[in-house]
Parts: structure tokens; C-alpha cells; sequence
């Protein structure tokens, strides 16, 4: 499997120093009176009685009340029970809306075109090369990995998910090929809980080594020639540390195929804060094994070792101490580094290996007015990804043999505005352009780097759609700071601009998680009842560079707030839309974003829709894996930082008699990044204010499901319908 940096693969645990900044309160803008112009479509009773309980704690002096404490333990009969009635009140009231069934329909056919990923290549021997890739479209729903022997070769499933459970709930997590192709380290689970088991697959028997490696969550793996051994990352067997600790604690190991792992050699990672998460890399020689340690989405060190040697020799310090990220691409001469040290929009660096300070470091690509997302480096070649406002553009660029600089070679051609990644060999001569956009399905093309001339297709899904009619432009608003802040504009050619176009604004804003535009069932099923969609560019996001994060993490989150705020007075002031008819949707943080906004400008929103929120920014980290977010939060149990969080934590800032926004909260009993006792507290807490209000607070629990990631199309269908439906019907857009 392509190793994405880990700065884009590590906020998947959530769908994630500061420079100091007075706490500031949320929008002192006081609550108004909601239009009435869309009735709710509900007159029967919206919300189930709820006992409070009278918990008040203690925070550096201020006293702090948490009436819905009890909801925090979801194995107890008393929250089981009062989950059950809460579901059976959102079924009763969705179930009821017109048109709920035939929605469910289109949304299915939409997600029915399917994804598709670019390939990891291995030369198997001269003349045949090996491509694996995943695939999921039609009634298939799981992604599959498969495998083609030759470039024009046939697909052949490998790993297909759907033969590890009845109920389609087993994933695909994640997967790593051998150097020549011959076995693949997978990682499967169940449930939703990605809290996987490491197998290793036979690629020309199709079938499993007896090798099981359990507590293998987002597992790198690094593998050596020969196919004897590897070095991987893993999480630490029950009973073998203190209680809690099993979620963290990751470290790296080297696995000998075919012996027990309880007795895998610890390579890396001992005396390291728990929090810490390493990531491996080899040279494709086997000679030089790279560690890469995340210490937070803006934060990281590197770590090499010549493993060759018979005592495997000391480990020598990269990048260590500095406040910045560093990327690495492995190879045999040398070892690169994407950094935004001294460079926030990124630039790349190359490293001796027998000289790694960074007295010696070459500068090969400089940082530029736009951010580098990527670097892919395929022979002599380098495709450098960039982010312009979050949509992509992709440079070809030539390494100069002998000084090893880099030399402009052209700008590849993208077919829209869209997102795009590169992946290759280290030693090919292709390159697969991984391509989509609001209105494109994913598309898979192949560059030929030993002549001239376009890419041409190598794999896509959902050939025959179009999306006719359909336009993506860009907008700015101006935050509370005078910040620009940008947005994706999605609506049919034509929409008026009369402020009754229903809306729907969607964000992100932490993690360093970029926002770009993808294929979308949510977004074109708006567009296509006439609706308006807009992606927030927020800060804390990575779309516009280190700086853009680090003004929306920690003291500076309720900038994203602020943001998100300034970009729906935008849409209100230029007519897209009026608070009548806009939502506000977002997922997991962008959960936490939808809770915050509707507490502290519920006069701006008809609906919001909250998924798999984080809720309670004072005890969050007591859940789950949650300690890994406190570098990008902060901790309650500081007493600055307790203040921060204090100032926008949304289930504290709910306030009885306010008039908020219908609501729908979901979550998940399997979810194992955010804890589901966000979801019920601010449902509950929220139910209680609104009192006899028409306007339902309603919550939604998933069983047999996590966080999102391998969730089967069966319940992302039925989940999508319930949430579209809801959010439609309070709009007053018809199904």
C-alpha cells in the first residue's frame, strides 16, 4: 500500500507550540429568534425524558456542572436503554418523512459508482510487474484489493472482505506488498473498530501464511529482501502494561516470518512518550531502515539506522527538538525529507545517510507561494503535489544525476479543478495519477515516463456518469480576525442568488486535514434539488500551510469557529442563501464544529448535523485514544488551556430556553477514535433546552459500526439517507 505522509494518514484516528494568544469568549453575538418560515415537519413528542444527576468537579477554582455524567458508560443497562429510546424516537420521526425510501435509493446508485485507487508497482522478475490496488463499486461494499500481472492485465481479487464476515462489517484496513510482489501484509477488522490483526497473504496461492499479529491499529510495515522478515509497528498486548495504556504505547518490531510475534525483537520506540506513534521505511536495498515518529499534527522527528550491519548499528538522530514535520522518502543513495522547517508551506531536502545533521542537508525544491502536499519520486523523477486554495496542481521535476538538483520539467494536466495524488516505483518508469473532484468519480491514469504525450486511463469507476449542469467556483469571506478565508461553491448552472436556495455548509478545520474536492453522494444530491454546497476552507486545516494549522489548533481554536461563522454571513450577505434555508454539516472534529457553531450562533442555522462529534472538551481525553489529541486541543488539566477549551466546549455553552436549530447527532458503538458519550451528553443536554420547541434534537446510534472507516455501503446508504432526509425535510426541500 502507498505510505501516505503521516501527516494525512494519522488524523484518520480521529475521519486529528502555539504562539500564546488571550482566551477569548465564543461570539458575544446574543441568540435570536429563528425564522419561522420552515415548519418542522414533527408534532409528536421529539425527545425521551432524561434523568439529571448533580455532578459538579472542580477546574483550577471554577466549579463545573455535569448533569448527564451517567451517559458516559455505555455498557450499562441504564444507557443501553435510554440509547434504544432515543433511536426509536429517530426512526419514528425519519421513518415518517415522504420520499425517505426513494432517496435511499438515489443515494445507493451514487455510492454504487464506487472508488478507485492508484497502484503500488513491484517488478516480480524481468518483464513481469505486479500492480495491487483497491476497487469498490456495484453491489460490492468493501473496497477489494486486487492485483493485475502486467499493465493491461486482467484484475484478480486478492483480499476481499466480504468473505471475512456474514454481515459485510469486516474491513480492509490497510495493506504493504513484499518488495517483490510475492506476499502482502494486510491488516483486517471487524465491526468498525479498526483494531486490526496482521495477516500475510500468498499473491500467486491467494491464501494466508499462518503468521497472526493482533493489536496491529494503522500498522506500517517495512519489509526486507527476501521476503523473511519485516519490521512493523504495533500496539502493546493486554495485561503488559497499566490499564488504558494498550491504546497507546505504539512501538516497532521486527517479525520473522513463520515464528510466534510474541517473541518479535523490539526495535524501536522503548522510554518514548506513550503518545508517541513511530511509522518505518526501508531503502529498497534493505540497508537503511527509517523511522518516523508523530508527535502531534505538527510535530515530528526521524530516526535512521544501518540495518546491514551484523549489530544492526546505533540509531542516528535526523531530525529531532524542532517544532516542524518531516516526511521522509527512502532510497539507496540517499534519504529525502518533505519539511515545512523553516518553510511552512513545505519544502524538500535531501540527507546523506552517513552525514544526517543538518549542517549537510541539500536543499532539491524550495518552498513556493503554494503548499507542497506531496512529493512522489519515481526513478529520476519527482512529481511534486501542491495545494492551490485546496485544489490540486502537480509539477513534473528531473533530478540532475550528478548534482542532484531539480529541474522544471512541465506542469501536469489535471482534467478539472479537483484532487490528485501521484503513486509509482522507486525504480519504474510510470506514473499513476489518482484524480477526483465534486463532479468526477475517482479515475486512475498512467503516465508513460519514456516518451511524450498525456496520460492515458489505466482504471476508473462510474464511467457513464455525468453531472451535466453542475458548476464549482470559489467564494471568500472575511473572518473576525480579517482573515480570507476560502470556499467551494458547488450549485447548478443558473441558481438564483435570492437567498431561498437551500444550503448546506460543510467544514473541517484541525488536524492539519485538508479539505479538497471529492466525489461526493451528500453534495450532488443537494445540487440536484436545486440546494447550494460549500466547503469551508477553515484554519487548522493544512490547505494553506503550517501557519494556516497553527491559527486554528489549541489557543487559537476558536479562529475555525470564527471562520466557519464569517463564511455563512458571507453565503447570508450575498444571497446564496438566508438562515432559513442554510445547514451546517461536518464529521468527528468537524462534528465538534458543527456543536460549537449552533451554541454560539444558533440564529444563523435552520439544521445542523453533528456526526461522530467530539462534544465535551473537558473530559475528552479521558476516552478512547483522545490523549493523542491534546497537542492539538489542549488539556483541561491545564490551567490555560482548561480555559480555551472552557470558552467553546459545546455541551457547556448549551443554554436552556435558546431557540437552536433542529439537530441530528450521530455516533457509533464501535467507534474507537471518539467515544459515543459525546454524542449522547450534547443530545441530551440539548433536548433539555429546547424544551417544548418544535424544532427536534435527535440522536442516532449505529451498532456494529466505528468511526466511519470500513463502514459497509448497506449501513453508509441507510446512515446518508437518514441524515440527507432529515436535513431536507427541515429545509423544506421536497424528496
Amino acid at each position: 500500500m502507498h505510505t501516505p505522509s503521516m501527516r494525512r494518514l494519522l488524523p484518520l484516528l480521529l475521519t486529528l507550540s502555539c504562539a500564546a494568544e488571550p482566551v477569548r469568549a465564543p461570539s458575544s453575538n446574543p441568540p435570536r429568534p429563528l425564522p419561522a418560515a420552515v415548519p418542522s415537519p414533527v408534532k409528536a413528542k421529539m425527545s425521551v425524558d432524561t434523568r439529571k444527576v448533580d455532578v459538579v468537579d472542580d477546574y483550577h477554582g471554577i466549579q463545573v456542572t455535569d448533569p448527564y455524567r451517567w451517559l458516559e458508560e455505555g455498557d450499562s443497562a441504564d444507557v443501553r436503554a435510554w440509547t434504544d429510546a432515543e433511536n426509536a424516537v429517530t426512526r419514528r420521526l425519519i421513518d415518517a418523512i415522504p420520499g425517505r425510501e426513494k432517496l435511499a435509493g438515489q443515494i445507493r446508485a451514487l455510492m454504487e459508482v464506487g472508488i478507485v485507487g492508484a497502484p503500488e508497482v513491484r517488478d516480480v522478475r524481468p518483464g513481469l510487474r505486479r500492480y495491487f490496488h483497491t476497487k469498490r463499486q456495484g453491489a460490492q461494499n468493501q473496497p477489494v484489493l486486487y492485483v493485475r500481472d502486467g499493465v493491461a492485465g486482467a484484475d484478480r481479487v486478492l483480499v476481499d472482505p466480504s468473505t471475512l464476515s456474514t454481515d459485510a462489517t469486516s474491513a480492509l484496513d490497510w495493506w504493504h506488498p513484499s518488495n517483490d510482489g510475492a506476499l502482502v501484509a494486510w491488516g483486517h477488522s471487524d465491526a468498525g473498530s479498526e483494531e486490526s490483526t496482521l495477516q500475510i497473504r500468498d499473491v500467486t496461492k491467494g491464501t494466508d501464511l499462518d503468521d497472526r499479529i493482533p493489536y496491529t491499529r494503522h500498522s506500517s510495515v517495512a519489509w526486507l529482501p527476501g521476503n523473511k522478515s519485516f519490521y512493523y509497528t504495533r500496539y502493546p498486548y493486554p495485561g503488559t502494561v497499566p490499564p488504558g495504556d494498550e491504546k497507546y504505547l505504539c512501538k516497532v518490531f521486527l517479525h520473522v516470518v513463520g515464528q510466534d510475534p510474541k517473541t518479535d525483537a523490539l526495535v524501536f520506540g522503548d522510554g518514548r512518550d506513550k503518545t508517541d506513534i513511530p511509522q518505518v521505511f526501508i531503502s529498497p536495498d534493505g540497508r537503511w531502515l527509517v523511522v518516523r515518529v508523530h508527535e502531534g499534527w505538527s510535530k515530528s522527528e526521524v530516526y535512521l539506522r544501518n540495518v546491514s550491519l551484523r549489530d544492526k548499528g546505533p540509531w542516528s538522530p535526523v531530525a529531532t527538538g524542532e517544532d516542524a514535520l518531516f516526511e521522509p522518502i527512502v532510497r539507496n543513495d540517499r534519504l529525502y525529507l518533505q519539511t515545512n522547517l523553516n518553510a511552512p508551506k513545505f519544502r524538500l531536502v535531501a540527507v546523506d545517510y552517513l552525514k544526517p545533521d543538518r549542517a549537510h542537508w541539500t536543499e532539491i525544491v524550495r518552498e513556493g507561494a503554494d503548499v507542497i502536499d506531496d512529493v512522489t519520486m519515481i526513478g529520476r523523477e519527482l512529481f511534486v503535489t501542491y495545494l492551490h486554495e485546496a485544489s490540486t496542481r502537480i509539477e513534473r521535476v528531473s533530478l540532475d544525476g550528478n548534482s542532484g538538483q531539480a529541474r522544471h520539467v512541465a506542469q501536469v494536466a489535471l482534467p478539472s479543478l479537483g484532487s490528485a495524488a501521484v503513486a509509482g516505483a522507486w525504480n519504474g518508469d510510470e506514473a499513476f495519477l489518482s484524480f477526483t473532484s465534486f463532479v468526477d468519480p475517482p479515475q486512475v491514469m498512467r503516465l508513460d515516463l519514456t516518451r511524450d504525450g498525456a496520460p492515458s486511463m489505466w482504471d476508473r469507476v462510474g464511467a457513464g456518469f455525468s453531472a451535466d449542469g453542475v458548476s464549482v467556483s470559489r467564494m471568500y469571506a472575511t473572518s473576525k480576525d480579517g482573515t480570507r478565508i476560502p470556499m467551494f461553491v458547488v450549485a447548478k448552472e443558473g441558481t438564483p442568488r435570492d437567498g431561498t436556495s437551500p444550503t448546506v455548509l460543510y467544514g473541517y478545520g484541525g488536524f492539519n486535514v485538508n479539505m479538497t474536492p471529492a466525489f461526493s453522494a451528500r453534495a450532488l444530491l443537494t445540487v440536484e434539488r436545486g440546494g447550494v454546497w460549500v466547503t469551508a476552507i477553515l484554519r487548522g486545516g493544512g490547505e494553506l500551510g503550517e501557519a494556516w494549522h497553527r491559527a486554528g489548533m489549541l489557543a487559537n481554536k476558536q479562529n475555525v469557529f470564527d471562520d466557519a461563522i464569517a463564511c455563512a454571513e458571507e453565503l447570508v450577505a450575498e444571497k446564496v442563501t438566508s438562515p432559513p434555508h442554510l445547514a451546517v454539516m461536518g464529521g468527528s472534529n468537524g462534528g465538534l464544529l458543527v456543536a460549537a457553531l449552533v451554541t454560539q450562533r444558533p440564529d444563523l442555522f435552520r439544521v445542523g448535523l453533528s456526526l461522530v462529534p467530539l462534544t465535551d472538551m473537558l473530559r475528552y481525553e479521558r476516552f478512547r485514544i483522545a490523549k493523542l489529541w491534546a497537542s492539538e486541543y489542549g488539556s483541561a488539566s491545564d490551567e490555560a488551556q482548561f480555559k480555551v477549551l472552557y470558552a467553546y466546549s459545546p455541551y457547556h455553552h448549551v443554554k436552556d430556553g435558546a431557540a437552536y436549530p433542529s439537530m441530528l447527532f450521530t455516533t457509533a458503538e464501535s467507534d474507537s477514535r471518539v467515544d459515543p458519550m459525546h454524542a449522547r451528553k450534547m443530545a441530551a443536554r440539548m433536548q433539555a433546552a429546547q424544551g417544548a420547541s418544535e424544532r427536534p434534537i435527535l440522536l442516532r446510534v449505529e451498532s456494529r459500526a466505528g468511526h466511519g472507516q470500513g463502514k459497509p455501503v448497506s449501513k453508509l446508504v441507510e446512515e446518508t439517507a437518514d441524515e440527507l432526509s432529515f436535513m431536507f425535510r427541515e429545509l423544506g426541500v421536497g424528496l
